[in-house]
This record gives structure tokens, C-alpha cells and sequence, in this order.
């Protein structure tokens, strides 16, 4: 990893990297149900089905991942992204339903019960089992989860399945290296304006939590620090961070430096020798170690057509609700960060690291009722400061795109109606629920079921009635 470090130190001394480009690429992690709206244990069976080579397997039995290929957000571009994702999640849906599944977008599945989150849950993939053991290892002791919200749940877990119950949508955006800091700065500054509009996950193991529980229950689920590291203030393994910084570089030196490796796997490259020979290193255990550190704005090094080049990974979002949703999301989130990172006087050095970390955490807390800081306005509710400020910015943001009017109007509006009606995906769940009443695991399971009709007619969830 030193080396893959000194070799990317060079890189970027010799500009060796392709141009920030205008493309946009997207992951969708899912949940499989039953007719009834209970996880599901056959993701193998139910992907052998689908036989498409975008989707693939992820951490736990009950869920999918689709992954879909950078691309211009321009003219009609993210009518397009829309489109594409709806036709390919409609042919998994109906793959799926011929081995009796369903496809579910959702932050936290409702109907999951600590039962289904034990060792055997976990994917037949050999890296999957091995994150497992080296998380265990390294702990030497079980999971402690403890979210206090609404309730509080306060369990134990012997594996890292629990962390397969958090599934999200990541967006992934082309940087040029000497625009990554800026890029990397504003993401993190917007992210609790994301979690609060697009909150998505209340519920988990029965129990009412947070507007956006899957932030805190994935912070812990992969902690690999036993209770003496936490007080000694050893970093954990997923993290906001802790500053701003002035390169990509910080933040894989940042890796190396603080972070054990969880899958010591090498390969023969080595990469001194192939930046020497004229060519380009996959700098394989460097982007590996990078892939089990699980930051909420995750630098990417990839080599693609010959050519290097970094990605900012937002990871803060839920899945779902509706495709919709999910493209509105996107738009609020790309139009952003093409104003953000090239303002004169950024945001950034306006506000404390601290201040972004605390809106992240109380919008993943209170959802649109959290209260969020911003620099000159201080701290307001979040609805208002994504109306006053941060709407018009992604609205500016997607003109420079060269997004078309039309489609920027339609998918802004969908997170300008979340605004003015109060309604996410985490607050629908719990009014249908409350409406419910009676014994909780039913209700949890009308409701997904309303949910999952629901998601099929991708209305935006600021429509959908209880």
C-alpha cells in the first residue's frame, strides 16, 4: 500500500490523469421479499434470473446491486438515467417474480428481524466471509448496536450482517485531480441537506429510530473497534472525517496511515515498475484497502480505457422510494456540485467541518425536521434552507450542465414537494404505519406492501397518501 501511495503521489506531481469529465454514474443496492413483504435469502437464484452483467450480488442474501455506466447529464440526460433505471429494475422485477421475489428500494427494510441478520445471511462471496472474519478479528468481541430515536434499540450481532440491512444509492461524479478538494468540500458540506430531503430508513428490527436510521446503524455494524480503541479515539472504520482537505491525497494517506488493512490480498503489479515502463497502475491494493474504508464521501481511483482517473462516491443517500425519487435525488445532488466547488468564497470556508458533520447527523435524526447551519443564514430548518438556497443552486447547476429545462423543472419540483409538504419516504412510512395501528410487525408488513405497490407506479413520494 506505501508503494500504490508513493506511485499516486507521483501521478498526481505529473498530472497523469484524464480531465474533469461531465459524466455521471449511479449504484442502487435492493432488497428481495416475498409476496408478503419478508426478506427473501436467494439473491444468487433471483440474479442467475435477471443474467444481466450490471447487476451483481451485495453483502447479504436478501440484497442486489445494480451499477450503471457513467453518462452525460446533458439535454435530456437525466430524463434518460430515469428511463434507464426504471427499464432495467422492471426486467429484474420480472425475472424475479418467476422464482417468487420481489424487488424493493428502500433504505432499511421494514420487515427485517434480527433473526435474519446472523452469519448465514451473508453472500457466498469469499470477500464478503473474509471482511466478516477480519471485522471480528480485529474487534474481538461482538457488535454492540445502540441507536436511541423514537425508541430505542439496544442488541448484539455475532457477524456483520446487520450492515447488509443498509441499502443505498451512490453517486459517483468524474473529477480532474486539481478540482477534486473542491468537489470533495462541497459534498461533504451538502450532505445533511441530502439525508434530511431524501430521508428514507425508520425502522429497524421492528423498532421506530431515526428519520434516516441507516446512517448510524452502518457506522456501527462495520465498527472494528472494541470499546478501549473508541475511548483512546481511534478513527472508526465508517466516518465522516474530521477537516477539509487540499488534495485526493490526503484522504488515501489518511487510509494508510490510520487504517489496518481488513483483506491483506496482493496482486504481482508492482505499481513503481509500471509507472517506470510508461503505463498505468491499477494500484490494486491501495483502492482495495480504500473499498473497506467506508467514508460518507468516498475518493475513487480507477483506470478506465488506459486512462486514470478519480470519482467522488456519495454515499449518504437511501434507496428509494420511487425511480423518481431516486432521479430527483441525483439532480438536487449533481446540480450542487457544479456550483459548489467554483464559487469564489466557497461554502467551505465559511463554515467548521464540525457544523457539516452536525447537520448530517441531525438530518439523519430529524429528517426535514432536523435544523441545519449554513453560512449566512446560521442555523434554520431544513426545508428552508434547501428552498432559499440550495434549490436555486441546483437549478443554476443543472443549466451549466446543459441539463434541459423541462427535465430540471420536473425532477427539482419532486424535492421542492418533499420541502413544502413535509413528506420523505422515512415520514410516509410512519404515518402509514401509525394509521395502522395494532400488533407493529403487521403493520410493518401492510406497509411495505403499500410501499412496494406503490415504488411500481413511480409517483414521487410527496404524493403518495397514507
Amino acid at each position: 500500500m506505501h508503494r500504490c501511495l508513493d506511485v499516486l503521489a507521483q501521478m498526481l506531481r505529473e498530472s497523469r490523469f484524464a480531465p474533469e469529465a461531465p459524466l455521471a454514474g449511479l449504484e442502487i443496492e435492493l432488497n428481495i421479499v416475498d409476496a408478503i413483504g419478508e426478506p427473501v435469502m436467494r439473491n444468487a437464484e433471483v440474479l442467475a434470473a435477471i443474467a444481466r452483467p450490471d447487476w451483481a450480488t451485495e453483502l447479504g442474501q436478501f440484497n442486489l446491486e445494480i451499477n450503471l455506466e457513467p453518462q452525460s447529464l446533458s439535454g435530456d440526460g437525466m430524463l434518460r438515467l430515469e428511463n434507464d433505471i426504471r427499464a432495467r429494475l422492471n426486467h429484474a422485477e420480472d425475472r424475479a417474480r418467476s422464482r417468487g421475489a420481489h424487488l424493493v428500494m428502500i433504505g432499511i427494510l421494514p420487515t427485517l428481524c434480527e433473526d435474519d441478520l446472523g452469519p448465514g445471511s451473508l453472500s457466498a462471496n469469499p470477500r464478503f466471509r473474509l471482511l466478516n472474519e477480519q471485522i471480528f478479528a480485529a474487534r474481538g468481541e461482538d457488535l454492540h448496536l445502540c441507536i436511541e430515536g423514537v425508541e430505542r434499540l439496544d442488541t448484539h450481532a455475532d457477524s456483520v450482517a446487520p450492515e447488509a440491512a443498509c441499502t443505498s444509492v451512490q453517486l459517483h461524479l468524474q473529477v480532474g485531480p486539481d478540482e477534486f478538494a473542491a468537489h470533495w468540500n462541497a459534498a461533504q458540506a451538502i450532505a445533511g441537506a441530502q439525508v434530511a430531503v431524501a430521508a428514507n430508513s425508520p425502522y429497524l428490527f421492528g423498532k421506530e429510530l431515526l428519520r434516516e436510521t441507516r446512517i448510524a446503524l452502518f457506522e456501527q455494524a462495520t465498527d472494528t473497534r472494541p470499546t478501549e480503541l473508541k475511548a483512546q479515539g481511534v478513527r472508526p472504520r465508517v466516518w465522516f472525517g474530521e477537516r477539509w482537505i487540499t488534495s485526493v491525497f490526503d484522504l488515501f494517506e489518511e487510509n494508510v496511515r490510520y487504517y489496518p488493512a481488513l483483506l491483506p490480498l496482493c496482486v504481482d503489479e508492482d505499481p513503481c515498475a509500471e509507472v517506470d515502463r510508461g503505463r498505468v497502475p491499477d494500484l490494486h491494493e491501495l483502492t482495495l484497502h480504500n473499498g473497506t474504508i467506508y467514508r460518507w464521501n468516498r475518493p475513487v481511483y480507477a483506470v478506465a480505457n488506459d486512462m486514470p482517473h478519480l470519482r467522488v462516491e456519495n454515499r449518504v443517500l437511501p434507496a428509494g422510494p420511487s425511480v423518481a425519487d431516486v432521479a430527483a435525488n441525483s439532480a438536487f445532488y449533481y446540480g450542487l456540485m457544479r456550483v459548489l466547488p467554483y464559487e469564489e468564497r466557497p461554502v467551505w470556508s465559511q463554515m467548521s467541518f464540525r457544523a457539516a458533520e452536525d447537520n448530517l447527523n441531525a438530518a439523519a435524526r430529524h429528517g426535514l425536521d432536523a435544523r441545519l447551519y449554513w453560512p449566512g443564514l446560521g442555523e434554520v430548518p431544513a426545508p428552508e434552507l434547501i428552498l432559499r438556497r440550495l434549490l436555486p443552486l441546483a437549478y443554476e447547476g443543472l443549466r451549466r450542465w446543459g441539463v434541459d429545462r423541462p427535465v430540471a423543472e420536473r425532477l427539482l419540483s419532486i424535492i421542492e414537494g418533499r420541502c413544502l409538504t413535509g413528506r420523505t419516504g422515512a415520514s410516509w412510512q410512519v404515518a402509514n404505519v401509525r394509521a395502522r395501528g395494532g400488533d407493529r410487525y403487521a403493520a410493518l408488513r401492510g406497509m411495505t406492501l403499500d410501499y412496494v405497490a406503490r415504488m411500481h407506479t413511480n409517483d414521487p413520494v410527496h404524493t403518495w397518501d397514507v
